[in-house]
C-alpha cells in the first residue's frame, strides 16, 4: 500500500543535525527535479526578498519565511514527519506509533511538496516554504515542473499494491494515477454527514485519523474494495463509488457526524 498525503503550511523548524542530503531522500528519479526547484528558490530568495515574497505569495508577517529558504543547503534537517505539522499530521501522531508502525509508515507514506515533489516521512529535510501553486520565474508552475518525472517515479513505487490518495487538489495535480494504476487508486473524501459538505479541520483530521489507524492495525489492504471492508471494520461509514470505466480511480466518501 502506498498512500499520498498533502504537506502542511505551517512547518517545524529545522533541526541541528546534519544538512540535507538530496541523494538520500526516497523517489530518486525525483533528484535533478528537487535540485532545479531547490536550485531557484534558494537562489530568488538570496537575491531579492520582496520579489521572493510575492512569487512565493508570503503576507508580510511570513517575511521571516524568505529568509528561511536561504539556508535550505545548509540547514539542519529532520525527519519530514516531525518537519510537517498541522491538522492533519497531528491526528496521524506518528511519534507516538508503536515501532513496527513506524517501519510501516516509513515503507508507505509519501507526504507530496512543491518543493521536494514527494519525500518519504523518514526522509530528513530541512523546514521550507514553498508550496505547489507556486510559479518559479525560471521554472514556472511547480505542479506542471513535477508531472514529467512523477510519471515514472510515483507508478514505480506505488508496485502492485493499493494506492490511498489523501491529497489536496493542488498537490493531486502534479501526479494522477492513470490506466492500470488508477483502476487500484482510492480517493478518498471527508464529508459532514448531516450536509454532505466537505469541511476542512475534519476533513484534515479524519484523514490523519484513518491512516493512523491502518497503520497501528497493521492493515494493509490489496485494493479499494478490500480497503472498504478495512475502513468499515475499523468503525468508518464509508460510501463508494467505483471507477466510471477502465483507467478511472476509485472514489471513497467517509461520513463523520460530529465536527472536531
Amino acid at each position: 500500500m502506498l498512500v499520498l498525503l498533502p504537506p502542511s503550511e505551517g512547518k517545524a523548524s529545522s533541526g541541528r543535525g546534519a544538512p540535507l542530503k538530496l541523494e538520500s531522500l526516497s523517489l530518486p528519479g525525483l533528484t535533478e527535479a528537487r535540485a532545479a526547484v531547490l536550485g531557484e528558490l534558494v537562489e530568488l530568495c538570496a537575491a531579492d526578498e520582496d520579489k521572493a515574497r510575492e512569487v512565493l505569495g508570503l503576507s508580510e508577517g511570513l517575511r521571516g519565511e524568505v529568509g528561511k529558504n536561504t539556508e535550505l543547503w545548509t540547514a539542519g534537517a529532520r525527519p519530514a514527519g516531525e518537519i510537517y505539522t498541522g491538522v492533519l499530521y497531528d491526528a496521524l501522531e506518528l511519534s507516538s506509533l508503536d515501532a513496527a508502525a513506524k517501519r510501516r509508515a516509513a515503507r508507505q507514506l509519501l507526504v507530496f511538496s512543491g518543493l521536494w515533489g514527494a519525500v518519504g516521512v523518514a526522509d530528513r529535510i530541512p523546514s521550507y516554504r514553498c508550496s505547489m501553486g507556486v510559479k518559479l520565474p525560471g521554472l514556472g508552475a511547480l505542479g506542471a515542473h513535477w508531472r514529467t518525472p512523477m510519471a515514472t517515479a510515483l507508478p514505480e513505487a506505488a508496485g502492485n499494491g493499493l494506492v490511498l490518495d489523501l491529497r489536496s487538489s493542488a498537490y493531486a495535480a502534479a501526479w494522477k494515477p492513470k490506466g492500470e494504476v488508477a483502476g487500484r487508486t482510492a480517493s478518498v473524501r471527508v464529508l459532514h454527514a448531516p450536509t454532505r459538505k466537505v469541511v476542512s479541520h475534519f476533513n484534515k483530521a479524519t484523514k490523519g485519523r484513518i491512516v493512523r489507524s491502518l497503520l497501528a492495525a497493521g492493515i494493509a489492504p490489496a485494493g479499494p474494495a478490500e480497503l472498504v471492508e478495512a475502513l468499515r471494520d475499523l468503525g468508518y461509514v464509508v460510501e463508494v463509488e467505483p471507477p466510471k470505466g477502465a483507467g478511472k480511480a476509485w472514489t471513497l466518501d467517509v461520513l463523520v457526524d460530529e465536527i472536531h
